[in-house]
């Protein structure tokens, strides 16, 4: 008999870089848990987005393609429902998959290989947020971020992303437990999906209340002259209108306080599902992986949010446990790696095929995870979005990342000598060492067929979006079934439906 495939529990978040962690050396930031499972796994020191914004990169996330081959250029770019994902692929080697939580799917489809899904999602499912590259960057559209949730964190005692965050929550715990209750035998993929700590920040007072303000830094790097910044920098401050908030020191410590706190909230969560996991029994048999979206640049180089590819936007935590499938829990590796590899990675893991999702951009870091390979491979990653009129692309290998954008001059870094990346060396004298990654961005990209690929898109849905705005609108959003009957209903057998509820201790373990 072959043994039975693990489970997997892939814990993302929002808007998280992995600088703001204590498990990858912040000193303030409070995530206990999170620090646990970085003690007990894989921690991935230089991981990547495969964008810098939230739909393409969760796209990429579940496909292993890069935002240029899923089509999902945006967050209002469409997710086709036949493209295969790594969901598509668990599901049809018997896994239950549930989804709980953000994906941020755009179109119909809101599902792609879940079986089910537990929650809305906090985002709308429309064509409404779609770029426009011919409008000067400093035309704002309605959705684009501003400098509120900076000027103004809250402490709240309710919000929406604390509720909602709440909500992911409860289901993600009640489905381990359904799943220990009915299902034991089958493998599961159960996605939680959290969306702190996106801004805004508005936490209650229990999460503020763990920092001392004296305790929190300014940036590292501070903000640049506008005239020093590199033109897509000076493009993202116009487009939030950063530099008209003329930020005080106290104000950027408070909204730094807050996304601390909104760390801590989210960490919480994260602990009540592993502990669900734990005592539902399901531990032992469970991969769990950690990771986010993307990053927060949170006032380094007076930059908020993401949308860029310097560190604290691009690079996210990766962490993997992978109960007797690990070389050495608590490793780190500082090879740099992608979360395009995480769709491979878990298919390799269950002792799948992943070439059923086609010619991926990922690969598999299994070989990493049990100590007898590496990557062997730069990382690449795209930006498609607002804040450029050009494809922005980017590769990291070893050391060095390069960043291209028709229009601008190149950018280098040396991440090993310049971690702050202050300094390019794109038109200096050691611009003959990076020669591979120009090579390398060669040989993927074609931009100029790519801007033309992305405007095309761009056209169609301007004039989609105000046809289906006009008239009787019918939402793509998804509203999960009614789960009322879960309980007692009338002529039903009472005593059989508490009988099939419980979950007692001792037959946890229970095959």
């Amino acid at each position: 008999m072959s043994p039975k495939p693990p489970s997997v529990l892939l814990l993302m978040v929002d808007q998280l870089a992995a600088s703001w962690l204590p498990a990858y050396g912040h000193a303030v930031v409070q995530a206990p848990n999170v620090t646990a499972l970085s003690e007990d796994g894989v921690t991935f020191d230089a991981a990547y987005c495969a964008s810098p914004l939230c739909a393409p990169s969760r796209a990429s996330l579940l496909t292993g393609l890069l935002p240029s081959r899923t089509g999902v250029y945006d967050n209002a770019a469409e997710m086709r429902a036949s493209l295969p994902t790594v969901t598509h692929r668990l599901r049809t080697a018997g896994y239950a998959t549930t989804l709980a939580g953000k994906m941020h799917f755009v179109g119909p489809d809101q599902l792609h290989g879940f079986e089910e899904r537990l929650t809305p999602d906090v985002y709308p499912a429309g064509l409404d947020w779609t770029p426009d590259w011919r409008a000067p960057v400093d035309e704002r559209l309605p959705w684009y971020h501003t400098m509120e949730s900076v000027v103004r964190p809250g402490v709240s005692a309710a919000s929406m992303q604390v509720d909602y965050d709440d909500e992911v929550c409860f289901h993600a715990v009640r489905a381990l437990y359904d799943h220990a209750r009915t299902r034991r035998g089958d493998p599961f993929f159960l996605v939680a999906s959290f969306t702190h700590p996106h801004d805004p920040w508005e936490l209650p007072a229990r999460w503020w209340e763990r920092y001392d303000p004296d305790d929190i830094d300014l940036a590292a790097v501070p903000p640049l002259p506008l005239d020093e910044a590199d033109p897509h920098s000076r493009r993202l401050r116009a487009m939030c209108r950063i530099d008209a908030a003329d930020l005080t020191d106290e104000q950027i410590r408070r909204a730094r306080h807050a996304y601390f706190a909104a760390i801590s909230y989210v960490d919480d969560r994260i602990g009540e599902v592993l502990g669900a996991l734990r005592e539902s029994g399901l531990d032992e048999d469970t991969i769990v992986v950690l990771t986010a979206d993307h990053g927060e640049m949170l006032g380094e180089r007076g930059l908020w949010y993401k949308m860029a590819f310097f560190e604290d936007a691009a690079r996210v935590p990766l962490i993997v446990r992978a109960p007797g499938s690990l070389a050495h829990p608590g490793q780190r590796v500082a090879e740099p790696v992608s979360l395009l590899d995480l769709a491979p990675t878990l298919l390799d893991l269950a002792g799948l095929d992943a070439s059923d999702l086609g010619d991926i951009d990922g690969r598999s870091l299994a070989p990493v995870l049990r100590g007898a390979g590496s990557r062997g491979a730069p990382v690449v990653a795209e930006y498609l979005a607002e804040g450029v009129s050009a494809p922005m692309v980017m590769v990291r290998d070893g050391a060095l990342k390069y960043v291209r954008c028709p229009g601008d001059p190149d950018v280098l870094y040396d991440l090993a000598a310049d971690p702050g990346e202050r300094r390019n060396l794109a038109d200096g004298t050691e611009q003959g060492a990076a020669a591979h990654v120009r090579a390398e961005a060669d040989r993927r990209w074609d931009l100029r067929s790519l801007e033309e690929a992305i405007r095309d898109s761009q056209r169609e849905r301007r004039v989609v979006v105000p046809a289906l705005n006009r008239g009787r609108h019918t939402a793509w959003d998804y509203v999960p079934q009614s789960q009322a009957m879960r309980y007692i209903g009338t002529n039903a057998d009472l005593y059989e439906i508490q009988r099939r509820a419980r979950l007692d201790t001792d037959d946890r373990r229970a095959s």
